[in-house]
């Protein structure tokens, strides 16, 4: 099936453009192309989620295409779609929010296929993971959800995560059922689950509308990483070997054109949550309310970030998710 381009727009006709993309993603389970621009293509796919944000925010402000790319904008319903398209060659890149485990265990199948440019690291500061509750449960700590329901988004990644920090919270016997992240706060509030392992912006919408409460953020830091304030690398935006071999100075224009979108959300935070809305739910006074990611460039990581990173992928070799042990440092794109 051929896919029409869909060229550059005026920001008001943008939700239009994705609302019909979207459509097109739910009825045929393909990514929905949202935006094209002139030069070099490249084919980037993301999850709608705010981590995402730099991403969005060089695209709507011209900055790939200041740089001669043309960026093909392709929306997945998960992470691991994402990986998969990248391994299959429909997608070039991911951006923001793409599970790192996604890509290593991409990168297990088929070895030197991902190169990690920027990752987004969380924690009890910088909130992305948490686990939530109804607003009027009991529960005070994790181990009060001994025995409980508990959602998670879907995917091994997250399963994975949900499971570690019941156990690790001393949340024993917890039955965890897999759920689209965007329906959590609804199982809650109709009592099919007794909290869930979710992400941003659930709690904060949960938070809004009254029916949930944050029982505890930055959960991946201080259960599996041991820290609560230790830099949580759950998601990272990553290209191609074979697009880096293949155009090695596009491909250095875009990470640097993708990196000017992590110093506008860095710097102009607030203008940037504009940005969310259209890419993903997020909008209203929810735009304002959303946590943010931090971001890490692979020129910014530390000896202590790698040692992170490598703990959060160690756990899924541990528990035998990856059929080896993965070393973040050999992902790590070099520049």
């Amino acid at each position: 099936m051929n896919t029409p381009s869909i060229p550059s727009s005026p920001a008001a006709s943008r939700r239009k453009i994705l609302q019909t993309g979207a459509a097109v993603l739910g009825a045929l389970g393909m990514p929905a192309i949202v935006r094209a621009q002139a030069g070099t293509k490249i084919r980037v796919g993301y999850w709608p989620i705010a981590a995402g944000l730099p991403f969005y925010a060089a695209v709507e402000l011209g900055y790939f295409r200041e740089a001669g790319l043309n960026v093909e904008v392709l929306k997945f319903a998960g992470a691991q779609q994402i990986m998969e398209g990248m391994l299959s060659d429909r997608c070039d890149a991911s951006a923001n929010g793409t599970g790192s485990a996604n890509i290593a265990i991409g990168e297990i199948a088929a070895p030197g296929t991902f190169k990690i440019f920027c990752a987004n690291p969380s924690n009890v500061k910088n909130v992305l993971d948490e686990v939530i509750v109804p607003v009027g449960s009991s529960a005070k700590t994790m181990a009060d959800l001994k025995g409980k329901r508990i959602g998670s988004g879907p995917g091994i990644q997250n399963v994975t995560l949900a499971k570690t920090v019941l156990e690790r919270g001393g949340a024993t016997g917890a039955t965890v059922v897999e759920l689209p992240i965007g329906q959590h706060v609804a199982a809650l509030a109709a009592g099919q689950l007794d909290g869930a392992y979710t992400l941003e912006p659930t709690g904060t919408i949960g938070r809004l509308n009254g029916t949930t409460r944050v029982l505890e953020a930055g959960v991946i830091a201080r259960y599996v990483l041991g820290d609560p304030m230790a830099p949580w690398f759950g998601g990272s935006a990553s290209l191609t070997s074979s697009f880096i071999k293949k155009h090695p100075e596009e491909a250095k224009k875009f990470i640097t054109a993708y990196g000017k979108g992590v110093s506008y959300v860095r710097s102009k935070s607030a203008e940037a949550r504009q940005y969310l809305k259209g890419y993903t739910a997020i909008e209203g006074a929810l735009t304002s309310e959303v946590p943010l990611a931090a971001y890490t460039l692979y020129n910014e990581f530390t000896p202590d970030d790698v040692a992170h990173f490598q703990k959060f992928f160690d756990l899924f070799f541990e528990k035998g998710i990856f059929s080896s042990r993965l070393m973040v440092d050999s992902m790590l794109y070099k520049g």
